[in-house]
């Protein structure tokens, strides 16, 4: 069966700061904690520093190596608004906006363990 890229309800939980809850139509189920989804930031500008880096969407950036580690302040969206049918926009507490998060682009970055495994599977075989 082909994983749906459609979902059924999509619950952003800024008030709580514990993420997105989406539930696809085909009844999967994916939760990404909002440091994963500003890891993940599909923007030109952020996919072009995670190649350089060898990361993954969702992967966070390796600490600068230095004598006094610096503060990062969680990463939790100030806003978040619909983009027509098919994506979702974040404005983060950082400053950045630019991503936009398709519904495609979610459900193929899904980070639960079913996904990870079929993710894994797929590169490798």
């Amino acid at each position: 069966m082909t994983p749906s890229v459609d979902p059924s309800s999509v619950k952003v939980n800024l008030t709580t700061g514990t993420g997105v809850d989406i539930e696809w139509k085909d009844g999967h189920r994916s939760h990404y904690s909002f440091p994963f989804l500003r890891d993940a930031c599909p923007c030109a500008l952020c996919d072009d520093e995670r190649s350089k880096s060898g990361r993954e969407p969702g992967e966070s950036p390796k600490p600068a190596t230095g004598e006094l580690p610096m503060f990062k302040a969680a990463a939790k969206p100030t806003s978040a608004e619909g983009v027509g049918k098919y994506a979702i926009k974040f404005h983060w507490n950082d400053g950045h906006e630019l991503g936009i998060y398709s519904w495609q682009f979610l459900r193929d970055v899904c980070p639960c363990e079913e996904c990870k495994a079929a993710h894994t599977s797929a590169k490798t075989g």
